[in-house]
């Protein structure tokens, strides 16, 4: 394994990862409310559709890309009304504060609801296509397009540890109250972005 692609992957997992929109408010909600192993694996979710994206991009699947970009419309349309309805369903939650008992099925929706968000913006393959061809990566050999895709996982994932840890560390001086209003504030910025991704094509 080249230690230099790995070690750039994984700087473009992170800098893919760490703008704060939907998924990052979605993520710090579920690990404030519902506890660590939601929002890691929420994370995960986004995570692996970066990889997923990543994979296209490092392998010049340019059939998928054009698919992809093709339907644009009504991909951003599915995922903003599914931010709409997570946004209407985390403002009508109710809060507690004991953190929610970690179930499978439970966890697995919750990587599964995210990384299909993550999905439904295929304008980030365009920024994974642009970063491999720039660092020279387009279509390169499997080895090295391998390495680089697994490093963007990596750096996905770690920011997405990071910051679950990070905020779970807040959960104890977090009453009823509190929660009941993260709930409410979360859910009014889940349901903007879900709005402005459906008046903005």
């Amino acid at each position: 394994m080249e230690l230099s692609v790995l070690m750039k992957g994984i700087v473009i997992g992170l800098s893919i990862a760490a703008p704060v929109g939907p998924i990052g408010v979605l993520v710090i909600r579920r690990t404030l409310t519902q506890g660590k192993i939601y929002g890691i694996l929420s994370g995960l979710g986004a995570a692996s559709a970066d990889a997923v994206y990543g994979l296209i991009a490092g392998f010049g699947l340019s059939i998928v890309t054009q698919f992809l970009i093709g339907h644009r419309l009504w991909l951003q349309l599915v995922g903003g009304l599914f931010l709409c309805y997570l946004g209407i369903r985390t403002w009508m939650s109710s809060a507690s504060e004991q953190p929610a008992k970690a179930q499978s099925g439970h966890l697995f929706g919750a990587f599964l609801s995210v990384f299909f968000l993550t999905l439904t913006n295929p304008v980030t393959i365009l920024a994974f296509a642009g970063i491999f061809a720039g660092l020279g990566f387009a279509q390169s050999n499997t080895d090295s397009a391998l390495t680089l895709v697994f490093g963007v996982f990596l750096g996905s994932a770690l920011w997405w540890l990071v910051l679950s840890l990070l905020v779970g560390s807040f959960n104890r001086a977090l009453n009823q109250g509190r929660l009941l209003w993260i709930n409410r504030i979360s859910g009014i910025v889940i349901l903007l972005f879900g709005v402005y991704a459906l008046l903005v094509h």
